[in-house]
């Protein structure tokens, strides 16, 4: 098994401090799409710096920080790769040659790989699942503060997620699990339309 090392987030890039600027949060929301073809460039570390400011906005009962953040770019994208085959390999001796080339590519859809963690801490006032729903909120600031700044995102979860040799290799503690990956970068094409659903279709008065 590749082992990969790593700077969480807060190490990488200190002294995030938010700042004012033009872009309505609504619009924003509204105008966000996911997208599958990410190309360089990455943001840098001034834009990363504020949108894991925002990231680190995200609900939080009892102020348990239950989240944190490993950025991968450059060589290390290759690296994580390489364990995406190995932990793969290991769960499923007789993967085809197609699905193993599948995955070495897998890390080279963007130039750069946020893995985002929960950070699971025992509290009497706060269950598990509350803590995996802050870090979901995290990730969901963190992609709105990019496309804010003009860059686009892509949250991918699936197996790997959940992989024990991946957790291993990233060096996660017995407390932590992934939430996600989300590919960051570029719009490498136009995206897709977007639908706004009917707020009426999910959204109902209960009156008792």
């Amino acid at each position: 098994m590749h082992s990969l090392k790593m700077h969480s987030a807060k190490r990488l890039l200190p002294c995030a401090v938010p700042v004012e600027n033009d872009v309505d949060v609504i619009e924003a929301i509204l105008s966000r799409n996911a997208q599958g073809k990410l190309i360089a460039p990455a943001p840098g570390p001034e834009v990363l710096n504020r949108a894991f400011a925002c990231a680190l906005r995200a609900p939080d009962h009892q102020v348990l920080r239950p989240w944190r953040y490993l950025v991968v770019e450059g060589e290390a994208l290759e690296k994580l790769g390489a364990i995406f085959v190995a932990a793969s390999l290991t769960a499923e001796p007789h993967l085809d040659e197609a699905r193993v080339e599948k995955l070495k590519k897998m890390t080279r859809r963007a130039p750069m790989i946020v893995v985002a963690l929960t950070v699971h801490k025992e509290d009497p006032k706060v269950p598990l699942e509350e803590q995996v729903l802050s870090s979901g909120a995290g990730i969901q600031n963190f992609i709105l503060a990019l496309h804010a700044e003009g860059f686009t995102s892509m949250w991918r979860s699936g197996p790997l997620t959940q992989n024990a040799d991946v957790k291993k290799a990233l060096g996660l503690a017995a407390n932590e699990s992934i939430s996600g990956f989300v590919y960051v970068g570029t719009a490498g094409s136009e995206a897709k339309k977007i639908t706004h659903l009917p707020v009426s279709s999910f959204v109902t008065a209960w009156k008792g």
